[in-house]
């Protein structure tokens, strides 16, 4: 099969792909990428309330200061703030509580091996 190529200037220059095009980035930690280097990346889940989710949606979170650690052989993510809700009543979340990190068994097994052998900081980079 011949492919005919054509004259016509075709951009080359590519951005990298977006791993979730469909999914929108809430919040980001830019300055992550230059106080560390980022060795590997893994996806989890995160153990949210009600009034969380509805903040996280219209926008209110911030993980500039946050950072992972292992309490009881699980993953919790610490100093995420997520704001109160704006139309929440009483039963509102307390904005800086710590929340689990949902990854499956052998993904923590693999990065507590990690973070034994060197001194590792886990970190939050993306929040979609």
């Amino acid at each position: 099969m011949a492919v005919k190529k054509s004259k016509s200037k075709v951009n080359t220059k590519r951005e990298p792909a977006d791993p979730h095009p469909f999914f929108k980035t809430i919040a980001t930690n830019r300055r992550a990428r230059y106080d560390y280097e980022v060795l590997e990346q893994y996806e989890a889940g995160i153990a949210l309330s009600g009034t969380e989710i509805k903040a996280i949606r219209e926008g209110r979170v911030n993980i500039g200061q946050s950072f992972a650690r292992f309490i009881d052989s699980e993953i919790w993510l610490l100093n995420a703030h997520i704001a109160e809700y704006s139309a929440g009543n009483l039963a509102n979340h307390e904005p800086t509580r710590n929340r689990k990190l949902l990854l499956k068994t052998k993904q923590i097994s693999n990065i507590r091996q990690e973070l034994k052998s060197a001194g590792l900081t886990l970190i939050p980079l993306r929040l979609y």
